[in-house]
């Protein structure tokens, strides 16, 4: 007897200890010093914005600064390789979008794998894409688009970048509905957006964050939205599904990830803080906003989503001849 309540006296302590977020060394609870996010675009962008939303709210909670690092370049590639050969110590996160499932098909070669050296932690967001058109297209819906298109082969459909996930779902309209349509990549939304208003190119996909502004203001126009539902932001929008194109679905999202060998603890503990700040009700309605869908996918989730993402724009890779040396 003694000896049982002894064993169940180690494991109270040890459930105490867990639960401080200490652990067996004596080590003080996570977080003992700033956090660092890692974002691998400029400052500004959506990434940006809410990697810094959540790392205010983690800071209160955590009660330790917790800092967005901009490391643009190379179409992620720089942020996400100096964030994989970080330590799994809870003191280097990384928050990124559908561009961490697209570059294992997109580069011949990284120094990572998008995959094995990233532990998922949360999925925070997803942000559908929609179809939307210059004012100078004279068709109101999906089929009439596409009957426009067959009737003129070479439709231009713009892109704020080769591999991006907008140029990447064009490729996808283009083999699934069977149409000729061209592609012409922007250095960005912001001069996609200007030569598609103005009518220098007819069709773009673009993120609904994106998309609203310039739809509220009636400078472009809205034919379909590729998602299961429609969003709350364009409600009078309908989904592809609705226009006769079922299965059409692409989006972007913004997960937070750590460097693989973070311990499963952690992970949850991250992720659980996580959850509970992107469930508060002003930080969910900003995200709605900016055109998302609040996701607050844990880690097992997060995981399950990667794979199916990898694997369907692999396939989109694999149509658009999309590749990056």
């Amino acid at each position: 007897m003694k000896g049982s309540r002894w064993s169940a006296g180690l494991l109270a302590g040890a459930a105490m200890l867990c639960a401080s977020g200490a652990n067996a060394q004596g080590e003080p609870p996570y977080p003992a010093k700033p956090v660092s996010i890692v974002v691998p675009y400029a400052a500004g962008g959506a990434t940006d914005v809410i990697a810094r939303l959540i790392g205010e709210k983690l800071g209160a909670a955590w009660k330790q600064p917790v800092v967005v690092v901009n490391r643009p370049g190379a179409g992620t590639v720089l942020g996400a390789g100096q964030v994989a050969k970080q330590p799994g110590d809870g003191y280097t996160l990384y928050m990124t979008t559908a561009a961490h499932t697209i570059s294992a098909s997109l580069y011949k070669s990284l120094p990572y794998d998008p995959l094995k050296d990233f532990a998922p932690i949360n999925l925070a967001s997803v942000v559908p894409l929609v179809l939307v058109v210059s004012p100078t297209v004279q068709a109101r819906d999906l089929q009439e688009l596409l009957a426009l298109a067959r009737s003129k082969p070479g439709m231009t459909y713009a892109s704020p970048g080769n591999g991006s996930p907008q140029h990447l779902t064009g490729a996808l309209l283009k083999a699934k509905a069977n149409v000729e349509l061209t592609h012409v990549p922007y250095k960005g939304d912001a001069p996609m957006l200007t030569d598609l208003m103005a009518g220098q190119v007819q069709m773009a996909f673009v993120t609904l964050s994106s998309a609203l502004p310039p739809l509220k203001a009636g400078k472009v126009r809205a034919i379909a939205l590729a998602h299961s539902k429609r969003a709350q932001a364009l409600p009078d929008v309908p989904t592809f599904a609705q226009s006769g194109m079922p299965g059409f679905q692409a989006a972007t999202w913004f997960g937070l990830f750590a460097p693989a060998s973070m311990p499963a603890a952690l992970q949850q503990k991250i992720n659980q803080d996580v959850t509970r700040v992107v469930a508060e009700p002003e930080l969910s309605a900003k995200l709605v906003e900016m055109g998302g869908d609040v996701t607050n996918a844990g880690p097992k989730e997060f995981a399950a989503f990667i794979r199916t993402e990898t694997k369907n724009w692999g396939e989109a890779v694999r149509l658009s001849g999309a590749q990056v040396d």
